[in-house]
């Protein structure tokens, strides 16, 4: 399965949620229901996976948690904001190249059209 088969995947299972609950709950559950969703779906998914920063030849544990990887190749970033800023976009980019994954999805829940809050972030080209 490639990047975008799973971009589809992921974007439905979202549009799913969104229908259900709404905006304006905590991104942990959406979070959590996003796994579920995923998992029920037979996919390879980690939640709040550790990235390590490497830097020369020192790696440093610095914090950073991916919110769900998809079959080791796939970042989704949630967000529960108001909108969603260029440091949003920023974080999603560098997660995607610390991990060197090709494409993520960087999905704001907190908006009334799911559409509207789905950012497509590409590392390189596809």
């Amino acid at each position: 399965m490639d990047e975008n088969e799973i971009s589809k995947i992921v974007f439905e299972s979202a549009l799913k949620i969104h229908r259900a609950l709404g905006p304006g709950l905590l991104e942990s559950a959406y979070e959590e229901c996003l796994f579920y969703e995923l998992k029920k779906q037979g996919l390879k998914i980690e939640k709040q996976k550790k990235l390590p920063l490497v830097y020369e030849e020192i790696q440093l544990d610095v914090g950073y948690r991916i919110d769900i990887i998809v079959e080791d190749k796939f970042i989704v970033e949630i967000k529960s904001v108001e909108a969603l800023t260029d440091v949003h976009l920023a974080q999603l980019l560098t997660y995607l190249r610390l991990s060197n994954c090709k494409l993520g999805l960087l999905i704001n829940f907190n908006v009334s059209l799911l559409k509207n809050g789905v950012r497509r972030v590409i590392n390189g080209t596809l």
